[in-house]
């Protein structure tokens, strides 16, 4: 039997971070229950209960056998008085399995009864789910995003729409219909009701949303489609299909961008600020479907220096504008006679499309990257090493389309896509750095290309092609202590 019992395992020990996959139905509470039965079943099966008797040796002498002399057959003899040959009595001993209940053994009871980490339970089903009529069954384009006012933004069509969290209220924001243009991606700033609003045509328009008026149309801002965009205070970064990246400062009237970054060789599909308010606050990360990521730093040489994470030039970053008399064209805007930002770091492990990239909030400079359908992988980066480094990764068995890291814990959601296994249009959650799965959400019917988080950090909402929005209690609130560590009165932050 025991032979039998490990003609089961496959494969043997592995390491996680590079064999797990998605299964149809995961969690963290079957894996720990399949772990303990497996334990259990190991040790009712080889662990034996008494040693076997030595088998009897044949006598080598050639001398008949002959029948031993017992005496004293019937004497009594305590078990401590006893000869150290003599076995000792298993009746004695009120542990012994003789006198147990159970159907186990003691091992297994011992393993049955040992305390076991308490595992976060997490909802499987959403508790609201919206329809999204003309929400693009598109990887490239990022149509949903959640502001920090709790306000949901979705591009549908040619239109864009928000959704008040607090009152459910839906308004139309804007409706491009008229130009026959078509919404590619929307991206609020980090605080107010500030609304970038991205097109199929290279436009990029500004909006305010608590009075749904424009702000600024740049309406040049690219070649081709804008896909990614993201915001650092009041710098807007766009990336587009004619694989540029430009940023924008809106305090300015001028429509040229201060500074550009052409690195990229295919459609920049991806962009995501660092955004933790220290040191990497400058670090601007890309990933692009020519498989690369790139890490970039705006503040150029002052990086080394001691200063103020955007300088104190003429706009934000602390960038200076090139003068008008030697420029260059390029998208049908003016841009200075640099030939484009150097990147920080270049990551080029990824066998396909990345647009998922998340910057962990808890560790300042870790960056998580998906790649898309012939990858399948979480990678996990440290940008603060002069080359940056790659931590581990994640083999999922799907297509990655989207991350965010959790507000509230140290914890990764997914989204996912075409997958090699059976389970598809997965979202999972991924503790870290043990990478174990938390839990597995499913629900939709297509890939599950958008996902943004609430301004609390305890819901999300994701959408796919089947044009539904489905929101999820994935974490839990944040503690009292977490929330008096932001506070603004906290004037530990302010000394330099």
């Amino acid at each position: 039997m025991r032979t039998s019992y490990h003609l089961k395992d496959e494969g043997g020990p592995s390491t996680p971070s590079k064999s797990r996959l998605i299964p149809t139905e995961s969690d963290a509470l079957k894996e720990q229950a399949n772990s303990i039965f497996t334990s259990v079943l190991h040790s009712e099966v080889t662990t034996p209960v008494h040693r076997a008797p030595s088998p009897v040796r044949a006598s080598t002498s050639s001398a008949p056998p002959t029948t031993p002399t017992r005496k004293r057959l019937l004497s009594y003899a305590s078990p401590s008085r006893s000869n150290s040959n003599t076995p000792s009595r298993r009746l004695d001993n009120t542990g012994d399995d003789a006198y147990s209940m159970s159907p186990v053994r003691a091992e297994s009871r011992q393993l049955l009864e040992s305390p076991r980490r308490k595992l976060r339970s997490v909802c499987k089903t959403p508790y609201r789910v919206l329809d999204a009529p003309e929400l693009a069954d598109d990887f490239y384009l990022n149509l949903v995003d959640w502001s920090s006012t709790n306000v949901l933004g979705v591009g549908l069509g040619s239109a864009v729409y928000l959704w008040a969290a607090h009152t459910a209220a839906v308004s139309k924001l804007c409706d491009l219909s008229n130009s026959s243009d078509t919404i590619s991606s929307v991206a609020w700033a980090q605080k107010g009701s500030t609304l970038a609003v991205g097109t199929l045509s290279g436009r990029l328009h500004i909006y305010d949303a608590s009075t749904l008026e424009p702000l600024r149309t740049y309406n040049q801002a690219h070649n081709q489609r804008i896909g990614a965009i993201s915001w650092n205070r009041s710098v807007l970064s766009s990336g587009s299909r004619d694989r540029m990246i430009y940023h924008r400062d809106i305090r300015e009237k001028d429509t040229r961008p201060f500074k550009k970054c052409a690195a990229h060789r295919q459609e920049v599909c991806g962009l995501r600020w660092s955004n933790d308010d220290g040191a990497n606050s400058s670090l601007l990360a890309s990933g692009g479907n020519d498989n690369k990521v790139f890490i970039w730093d705006l503040r150029g040489s002052a990086r080394g220096r001691g200063s103020s994470p955007y300088g104190t030039g003429s706009g934000a970053l602390g960038y200076s504008r090139t003068g008008p008399t030697s420029s260059s064209v390029s998208a049908g805007v003016t841009v200075g006679d640099d030939p484009g930002e150097m990147p920080l770091h270049r990551f080029t492990q990824h066998t396909a499309a990345v647009k998922a990239l998340a910057w962990d909030p808890h560790v300042p400079g870790i960056l998580a990257t998906g790649g898309g359908t012939q990858d399948k992988h979480i990678r996990f980066w440290n940008t603060n090493t002069p080359q940056g480094t790659l931590l581990s990764e994640l083999d999922t068995g799907s297509q990655v389309c989207n991350l965010t890291w959790s507000l509230t814990s140290h914890e990764l959601v997914s989204t996912h896509g075409f997958s090699s296994t059976t389970a598809q249009n997965q979202i999972c959650i991924w503790k870290y750095p043990t990478l174990d799965m938390v839990a597995s959400l499913s629900g939709h019917t297509h890939r599950v290309l958008y996902l943004a988080m609430s301004p609390d950090g305890e819901t999300i909402v994701t959408g796919a092609g089947d044009e539904t929005l489905r929101f999820w209690s994935a974490f839990p609130k944040k503690e009292q202590g977490d929330v008096r560590k932001e506070s603004v009165l906290d004037y530990g932050k302010l000394i330099r």
